[in-house]
């Protein structure tokens, strides 16, 4: 059987060998010299205005790309940079000033009902040229369609301070892995904003398929890391990732019937509490039950309806509860001493503006989590209060820094906000500042790298798939494994698929997506010309149904052509790889 499997390899190898190598016919690649990326984009298209590429590949590191005005997408697009091979440094686009003096606002909008789009290897930069910041519109992504598919893979986002990704479409997909998102803060007026994921219809009118937030860190992102409002989701996903330093409570979704929040590091979240007014109101879902990290709520019966298919009788209808499924397991949160004293301090000066400290969970969820009888499939287990052992600039960013490195820190900001007597003072963790140089760009490593590997022996193992907890990229570069998730429930692939490298060629590295319609034993390997396996990548690993983009690294072979092969029980499917070094 050996035999007649190597005989079909080489057989599938000289038939790609006669088809020549290059990057396929979709791809432009695009540098940063010359025209701004958004006259690139907008101009590329046929003599009958469809898009000429449906793939760009951003290939500079040595400068930024440029845009004056929102590049607005209707078809299926793919925007991917090259990292640098050695440090991981990313191709980054920042905003031109324009001739007024303003600067532009969003970045990207993608529209078309039913189109996927995909960023992947960006730094994507909210401060302009001229080292300003948009505050209160700066954003970096909207959708403005419906069942749009939008995955978002090792993208830096910094200072967007309205939204990172804004979506006013029903039935979304968003998949956001391995991301960085730094010092979306904002101005003390603006204390609501500055999100990493946010329904634009303020009551959440707005039904969401699929939310899958995976392996990326929030440090200074001043209110929700996801924000649908109440609204319907499908399926939520956040998992192993750091949530550092929000003002405001990280999630805005209560009302959730299929999820997890696991092995994830809430540091300092919810720092500005709730004060009287938002205590009876917006922020506590139901009123007063009082700020907390995870903070759930009963159904109304639309939501039961819409997602269990259940006519419910009202709010909190038992039939509905009883079919919720949350898990909420092995997260460590902890507020740092100067953040809890300071609070203690605030209140006991009998400020007119006093607040209410979070918790991790609020009686109200508590509750929820406890009742079996009502909520059977709700679990919250292995969820510890306890300090991971962050290096001293992390904790650091409470205060001023010098040269404005923090910002005015975030206790002084606290206070502007509180007593309403703020103007344009920000907090964050080591702000970027834009150079004047032609080639400038930001700096690489990010500035966070080291402080983030923390010390806490326990976390590093702690995670309910034995890997450390929070974002692993911090410890090994990656996430260590396949750097993709499976695509939820409820948008499953319907088939087995291989898709392109990208890029190809490359050196040394390359990513390969794939999809599996249904559940089963996988295995990918690289082979040379003669047939020979030179890279193991998946080893007969049973992987659900679902979408994954797993990283290829051939640093130890010399260049030249390979194959990558995707097998799954009877299906098989054959990429061709160039490597050139």
């Amino acid at each position: 059987m050996k035999q007649v499997y190597t005989a079909v390899l080489l057989t599938a190898i000289v038939v790609l060998l006669l088809v020549p190598c290059q990057l396929p016919a979709q791809t432009l690649v695009v540098y940063a010299s010359g025209l701004t990326l958004d006259q690139v984009i907008l101009k590329d298209t046929t003599a009958n205005g469809a898009r000429a590429h449906n793939v760009y590949q951003l290939v500079s590191r040595d400068t930024t790309y440029i845009f004056d005005a929102t590049i607005t997408l209707n078809s299926s697009v793919s925007i991917l940079g090259v990292p640098d091979p050695v440090t991981g440094k990313l191709p980054c686009i920042q905003p031109d000033v324009l001739g007024d003096g303003s600067v532009p606002g969003v970045l990207f909008t993608f529209t078309g009902n039913g189109t996927q789009y995909t960023l992947k290897n960006l730094y994507l930069l909210g401060i302009a040229v001229n080292n300003t910041v948009n505050y209160g519109a700066g954003q970096a992504i909207q959708i403005s369609a419906d069942s749009i598919r939008l995955a978002v893979d090792n993208v830096v986002f910094e200072q967007w301070s309205q939204f990172a990704i804004g979506y006013s479409g029903n039935w979304d997909k968003f998949i956001i892995t391995n991301c960085k998102f730094r010092n979306m803060t904002t101005q003390p007026n603006q204390w609501y904003v500055g999100e990493v994921l946010r329904n634009e219809n303020y009551i959440g009118a707005f039904k969401t398929d699929s939310v899958v937030i995976k392996y990326n860190t929030m440090l200074c992102v001043s209110g929700y890391a996801t924000a649908a409002t109440g609204g319907i989701v499908k399926y939520y996903e956040f998992s192993h990732n750091n949530v550092i330093y929000t003002f405001k409570n990280p999630f805005f979704l209560d009302r959730v019937v299929n999820a997890k929040f696991n092995d994830n590091i809430f540091y300092g979240a919810f720092a500005g509490g709730q004060n009287k007014t938002e205590y009876a109101g917006w922020d506590s879902f139901t009123a007063n039950t009082g700020p907390a990290i995870i903070t759930m709520g009963p159904l109304d019966s639309t939501t039961a309806a819409d997602l269990l298919g259940h006519a419910s009788t009202g709010a909190g209808d038992p039939a509905a509860e009883a079919l919720r499924k949350i898990e909420v397991k092995n997260n460590a949160y902890f507020w740092p001493s100067a953040l809890t004293a300071y609070w203690t301090a605030w209140n006991d000066t009998a400020h007119v503006d006093s607040i209410y400290t979070p918790l991790f969970m609020n009686a109200q969820s508590t509750n929820m989590f406890t009742d079996k009888a009502k909520w059977p499939l709700l679990t919250q287990t292995g969820n510890l209060n306890v300090d991971p052992g962050f290096g001293a600039t992390i904790p650091g960013v409470l205060n001023a820094g010098a040269g404005n490195v923090n910002g005015v820190g975030l206790l002084n900001w606290f206070k502007a906000v509180r007593t309403g007597t703020g103007t344009t003072e920000t907090y964050g963790y080591n702000f970027t500042e834009v150079g004047t140089a032609a080639n400038w760009t930001p700096p690489w490593p990010l500035p966070e790298t080291q402080d983030m590997k923390y010390t806490n022996t326990a976390l590093r193992t702690g995670g309910t798939d034995g890997r450390a907890v929070g974002d692993l990229y911090w410890f090994n570069g990656t996430n260590g494994g396949v750097t993709g998730v499976q695509t939820p429930e409820g948008a499953i692939p319907t088939e087995f698929t291989l898709s392109e490298a990208y890029p190809n060629p490359f050196n040394p590295s390359t990513n390969l997506n794939y999809t599996l319609s249904q559940s089963g034993v996988v295995n990918l390997k690289i082979f040379n010309v003669l047939g020979q396996v030179v890279a193991t990548v998946v080893n007969n690993e049973t992987q659900s149904a679902g979408a994954y983009t797993i990283r290829i690294d051939l640093t130890r072979v010399t260049s030249g052509m390979y194959l990558a092969v995707l097998e799954q029980d009877h299906n098989r499917s054959v990429r061709k790889l160039m490597l050139l070094k």
